[in-house]
């Protein structure tokens, strides 16, 4: 029986275009190079999940009580695929109705007024729903429940914006405003401006003060959506196609935003800063000593856009390209076969329109060895906040000011260093 042995969750986005980096070259080639485990049919996944709709005010945005229910829905779900034990993908020896602290690790963003932390906190509540089997039984013999009927709480590790760029790493990333430049002037994206205007024009009266031009087109659907899911009268005014058109548009857009001509372009940084952190759990999973059977990535949507793209998901299924639903999810799951390989496969499932997951392929496969696995991606990696800052040229912004520059011959053409 398959054993799902780790997990990941992305949201969707906050803002605009900002940056982060984790992670030990080091540990992180040992933690996966290091196989040793001798149990048939492992199973990894790592899943990310776009986030749910949320208000906006003036300084955060906040997850509305929709938001809180698709999150929820979604954790009930991966409970009901990874934590049934009458289920093909059921985590073997994990602790299935009271959670074991050990066994899950949990991180998520927690910029945006904590939209995304909050994310993680509602799908936590329908993995692990309040149970009465939580309750305590103290020295004096009494007995202490936890509130709500024994509600159950997963410790979750917050990643602000300032700590490290590995959640947010397009952020503050000169290189990638250049990147940014180069789409915007791009011919595809005049042309597109163009065949874009008229409905551009006419959607301005639903806009308020949101600017309508094309390269804010996230912004402007993210408006539209959310004033066309809670306010009444918009629901009621906007023209029948209004949405779709917008969601066309940033679709089109926010593809070619984050994604690149080569694996380790700058458009890619969304992924290619979370890699490290994906190689190390799926490698730490083999281990024998390891007890972290599910790892959870609360993120937003742009590492998907990234994701499909670097591993040529897109060409077999090109319907997966542009922005995610609420809620969606992505799952690595990672088995052993006969000959004692461990094998990744990708698995989506796109917010709370799919019911079930998708098996989507990698570099034309639906398989592929841990060790390919790595072998294609970790040339494209930035596993370090000192390396995000070289591949951003950033010197001052995100921790990257403590490190010393004076050597590089990138800032300092004329440098020449020792061999």
């Amino acid at each position: 029986m398959p054993n799902p042995l780790a997990i990941g969750f992305w949201r969707q986005p906050r803002t605009k275009h900002t940056l982060q980096s984790t992670s030990s070259p080091s540990a992180r080639t040992q933690a996966v190079t290091a196989f040793g485990i001798d149990k048939a049919n492992m199973f990894t996944f790592w899943d990310w999940v776009a986030p749910p709709p949320r208000f906006r005010d003036a300084t955060q945005a906040y997850i509305t009580p929709l938001g809180s229910q698709q999150e929820f829905e979604l954790g009930c779900f991966l409970r009901d695929t990874y934590l049934n034990p009458h289920s093909p993908s059921f985590i073997q020896n994990i602790s299935t109705d009271v959670v074991n602290i050990d066994q899950l690790a949990v991180r998520a963003d927690a910029g945006g007024g904590n939209v995304i932390l909050d994310s993680a906190y509602a799908l936590l509540q329908g993995l692990y729903p309040p149970t009465y089997k939580s309750e305590m039984i103290l020295a004096n013999g009494q007995t202490a429940l936890p509130p709500l009927g024994g509600y159950q709480y997963v410790p979750v590790q917050s990643l602000e914006f300032w700590q490290a760029p590995s959640l947010t790493s397009w952020m503050d990333c000169e290189y990638f405003q250049f990147h940014l430049a180069r789409v915007y002037t791009a011919s595809a994206f005049t042309n597109m401006s163009v065949a874009a205007e008229p409905f551009l024009t006419a959607l301005k009266p639903y806009l308020g003060s949101v600017n309508n031009n094309l390269t804010n087109i996230w912004n402007i659907y993210d408006h539209v959506n959310v004033q066309y899911t809670h306010n009444k009268t918009y629901y009621e005014t906007l023209p029948a196609t209004f949405l779709e058109q917008a969601r066309y548009y940033a679709n089109w857009v926010q593809n070619n935003v984050f994604t690149d001509t080569v694996q380790n372009g700058v458009g890619q940084i969304a992924i290619r800063t979370l890699f490290p952190e994906i190689f190390w759990a799926l490698g730490n999973m083999t281990q024998p000593s390891n007890q972290v059977k599910i790892s959870i990535q609360e993120v937003d949507y742009k590492p998907f856009i990234s994701l499909f793209n670097v591993t040529n998901a897109t060409v077999a299924d090109p319907d997966i390209a542009g922005i995610v639903d609420y809620a969606s999810v992505v799952a690595f799951e990672l088995s052993q076969n006969s000959q004692g390989q461990h094998e990744v496969s990708m698995k989506f499932k796109n917010g709370t329109q799919d019911s079930e997951f998708r098996q989507l392929k990698m570099f034309g496969n639906t398989s592929i060895t841990l060790d390919s696995f790595i072998h294609q991606l970790d040339w494209t990696t930035i596993n370090s906040t000192i390396n995000w800052c070289f591949s951003c040229n950033q010197t001052v912004l995100r921790g990257c000011s403590v490190f010393n520059y004076s050597a590089d011959p990138f800032l300092h053409p004329g440098t020449t260093t020792n061999a």
